[in-house]
Order: C-alpha cells, then structure tokens, then sequence
C-alpha cells in the first residue's frame, strides 16, 4: 500500500491498524535505530497535547493530557488573536524571536496541581485579555505583539518542559521523545536539550521536516506491525476521527 500525506490520520485496515498519534509517537526511530522501548513521549500537535508511557509497539498508557485546548490550537488560536496568519504557531514562533517574554507576566497553566494533565484554554484567555486592554489603550502596536508572542511560548516551553521533568521523576524512565507539530519548534527543542543534556535523559527529537503529519510516519508505523506479525487482508480501509493511542494492542496479541 502506498501511503500519501493525505492519508496521515487515523486508519484502521481490518487486521492492521494505523494510527495517527502512533506514527508521531514512532517517527523518531526512523532516522534512529538506537532508540529502543521503553520511553516516555511527549506528543504535542494541533489536536493533542499527551504525555504516554511506551513500553513496546502497541502498548501505550496515557500519563497525562490537556483537559481543554491542544497546545498547537492554543499556539493557532493565540496568533490569531495577534492578527497572524493560519497556520498561527510557526508565524507566532518567528514573531516571537523580536520580543521580550518578561514584559507580560503570564502564568504557568496547572503547574502547581499534582499529575501531568496539561490545560491551555486559560493562558489563552490571559492573551486576549492582555491584548483587548492594550487595543483599548491604544498600546498594542508591533513591539507589544512581539512581546505577547515571545511570553506566550515562554509560558508554553515552560509549562511542557515542568511536565516533561516530572513525569520522567515519576516513572524513573530518563528516555524522552518529543514528536508532533509543534515539537518543531526552535525554543521548545533548545530549552528540551538544555535539559536533557543537565539531567542526563536520553532526549530524542525527530528531523523537523518530520514533525508535521506525514506519509512517511503512517508507512512507517505500518512496517513495524508488518513485521512484527501483523496481516494486512486487503485494500479495505476505514477511518476514526477518534482513536485514543491506549486502545491499540501490541501486535498479534
């Protein structure tokens, strides 16, 4: 089967299924045959926000995820609300490099609340308040939104990074894979690496051309389960929108 960009969600065939948070979850091992089960992952994309414990091809427990808005629809919905163009986190992120992050005091979403569950809605919220006070001020010139943008990632790099160091001091596993969309960006990677590489955690990043949904991740995941067993009955497929990652089995079991 050859499978395009535009088949990078969710499938199910009748005896092989692929998934869409899977292959984020796998793409790190395509350019990396080092890495091997067991690893935490950190999956951040437009849609989801999860922190999955990987204990082999299959077998995925959810530790954590937002109980509201997806970090990469927070980055969307916050760019817009700073006039710029969809899709808003990579413009939110270049407009971000001009700003001062300390200008604006934004707070850590549920840092302070035991667990690893993330919750974007209300830093979005303190944006559009912050950015409806300047309008009305007369304040919210170019300067003002590169700032917003550079204390919104802050907030966001900070927030994920806090959750990332916890869930490895948790579970006692120091090997973290970060994937999905918005592991592409530039400030995230850098503080994960600075971190890491302080920790001792074994950090594992995909190429950035890679982080977005793509062919190669769903063909990939595919492979695996091939050959660890798993039959393929035909050209029969079906999707689901919704298809959590803790429903799928390991292969053949």
């Amino acid at each position: 089967a050859v499978f395009s960009r535009s088949l990078a969600w969710s499938l199910q065939i009748p005896s092989l299924g692929v998934n869409h948070m899977e292959g984020h979850l796998l793409t790190a091992m395509l350019d990396n045959e080092a890495l091997r089960f067991p690893f935490l992952a950190l999956l951040v994309s437009g849609g989801h926000t999860l922190l999955v414990q990987a204990n082999g091809l299959g077998d995925y427990k959810i530790l954590g995820e937002s109980v509201d808005d997806a970090v990469g629809e927070a980055f969307d919905k916050t760019a817009k609300l700073l006039g710029l163009p969809y899709p808003g986190g990579p413009e939110l992120a270049k407009l971000a490099e001009s700003g001062q992050p300390e200008r604006f005091d934004l707070s850590l979403p549920m840092v302070k609340k035991p667990g690893l569950d993330f919750s974007f809605s209300g830093l979005k919220t303190q944006v559009l308040v912050t950015v409806r006070s300047l309008e009305k001020a007369g304040k919210f010139d170019s300067s003002a939104r590169a700032d917003m943008a550079s204390a919104f990632q802050d907030v966001v790099v900070k927030t994920l990074l806090i959750k990332c160091q916890r869930a490895v001091r948790l579970t006692g596993t120091r090997r973290l894979v970060v994937a999905g969309g918005v592991s592409a960006n530039k400030a995230l990677r850098d503080a994960l690496k600075d971190w890491a590489e302080q920790a001792e955690c074994e950090l594992h990043l995909p190429p950035v051309q890679l982080c977005t949904d793509n062919g190669a991740m769903i063909a990939y995941t595919g492979c695996l389960r091939l050959s660890a067993g798993e039959q393929d009955s035909g050209l029969a497929v079906r999707t689901r929108p919704i298809w959590p990652i803790d429903e799928l089995k390991p292969p053949l079991a």
